[in-house]
């Protein structure tokens, strides 16, 4: 298993199969996620190191400012220093400088058409999302695969196997969960704390894990944020990305959101595209059906992290054990994220979406695979659950018909509990063990 190091800790990358994968038969691969998830380190450990693979990072101000005066120079320079090696080349933080992209295209197109190989011939990391950046990715269209590494999930901080997104649309239904002490001694309050970062989860105290992240954010608005945007007027993202965090789970309202804060529309759609671009909120959009006007359409809003809105929330765990409200909402968003986690390397590789109806009847996630069969995914974060828990699931199960696989409600008990034949409740701990 390929593991990456973060002071006294190993951590097991279970990306690492796709990523390898990639690199066979994509001429571009390019891992990207946010700052301090563990991309770099990816690279050097588990496929530079091993392979004598080049390495550059655009962090380093000289290499950056070549690249971005004279891309076609600068990448013919690394790729002739490179020749005699067959690993990838590999370009750290590539979204420094977008001009290498199209360079990047013409010798590719260069090579194929002289016939020779190029498969894993580039390895980009980015820590923005350059699917949403059109004229980088429409540049590398057919010849770059995007992977994306998100913080560390609770299966690898629990250095356990199993996925949960491929279970659910197997048939017969039958998870396997762990009958030991894994997962046992951290509860959900604590996991909601934490979160997935490497260097929060390092922390000992909440007064560090908060200084940590504080510091993280003004890094990103600082820095990535700004470089992508090339304007100074970001003096509003820190409180926007508090007030996020306080509807995170939520259906996103951008109007009302723009009248709590005071910023122009046309600003808050620019800035929630940031804040989107380098991984700090994920949009979760709605499931589309022939219903049309009666299903909601709006995008529930996650942050990346619920360790990340904790700490701008400024929430304890008492706050957590006391508060069912907050802690629903920043369950839902950690089931959220913990399934796009486990779907970025499940076989299924579903897509994700929410589904809502217009008088309130609602499913918090929905998994489609690519056959259009269809799984619901309800979170509880009570240790119980009763049948009116699974309302929304019936309602999505008869909208869908013979496309309905199964629906789960993931609560904090112990035990697989059938509440129908394709209606289950199921432990949240089934998430990683």
């Amino acid at each position: 298993m390929k593991i990456i190091h973060v002071m006294d800790r190993f951590y097991s990358r279970k990306l690492i199969k796709s990523l390898s994968d990639a690199l066979k038969d994509s001429p571009v691969v390019l891992l990207n996620g946010a700052r301090q998830t563990g991309k770099t380190t990816l690279v050097l450990e588990q496929l530079a190191d091993k392979n004598s693979a080049s390495y550059i990072s655009l962090d380093d101000a000289a290499m950056l400012s070549s690249a971005r005066s004279d891309a076609t120079g600068f990448l013919e320079g690394l790729v002739a220093l490179h020749q005699d090696n067959q690993a990838p080349l590999v370009i750290d933080e590539v979204q420094h400088a977008p001009e290498l992209f199209p360079a990047i295209k013409l010798l590719v197109d260069k090579e194929r058409q002289a016939k020779r190989q190029v498969a894993g011939k580039f390895l980009l990391t980015g820590s923005a999302n350059v699917l949403l950046l059109p004229k980088i990715s429409e540049s590398l269209a057919g010849r770059m695969e995007v992977l994306t590494l998100w913080p560390l999930s609770q299966s690898e901080i629990e250095g356990t196997e199993g996925n949960l997104v491929d279970a659910l649309f197997a048939s017969p239904f039958a998870p396997a969960l762990s009958t030991g002490d894994a997962g046992k001694s951290t509860s959900l309050h604590q996991r909601l704390q934490i979160g997935g970062y490497p260097e929060a989860l390092q922390r000992g105290s909440d007064a560090r894990r908060k200084a940590w992240f504080d510091s993280y954010v003004t890094a990103i608005l600082q820095r990535d944020v700004r470089d992508l945007s090339n304007i100074e007027g970001l003096t509003e993202m820190p409180r926007l990305l508090q007030l996020l965090a306080t509807r995170a789970g939520g259906i996103l309202n951008l109007a009302d959101i723009s009248r709590s804060i005071a910023l122009p529309y046309a600003t808050l759609h620019r800035y929630m595209s940031l804040l989107e671009t380098t991984f700090l909120i994920y949009l979760l959009p709605a499931w589309s059906h022939r219903l049309g006007n009666r299903l909601v359409k709006a995008s529930k809003l996650m942050l990346c992290d619920t360790g990340l809105a904790t700490a701008l929330l400024g929430v304890n765990e008492a706050r957590l054990q006391n508060e069912s409200l907050l802690r629903g909402a920043l369950s839902e968003n950690f089931v959220v994220m913990e399934m796009r986690k486990l779907a970025g390397w499940s076989h299924t590789a579903p897509q994700m979406f929410h589904f809502r109806t217009q008088n309130g009847q609602e499913v918090d996630l929905v998994l489609e695979n690519a056959g259009g069969q269809i799984v619901g995914v309800e979170t509880k974060s009570a240790a119980s659950v009763t049948e009116s828990d699974f309302n929304g699931l019936r309602h999505l199960a008869e909208i869908a018909g013979k496309h309905f696989v199964r629906g789960i409600v993931l609560y904090s008990g112990d035990k697989i509990v059938p509440f129908a034949k394709n209606l289950f409740a199921v432990p949240l701990r089934s998430l990683w063990s």
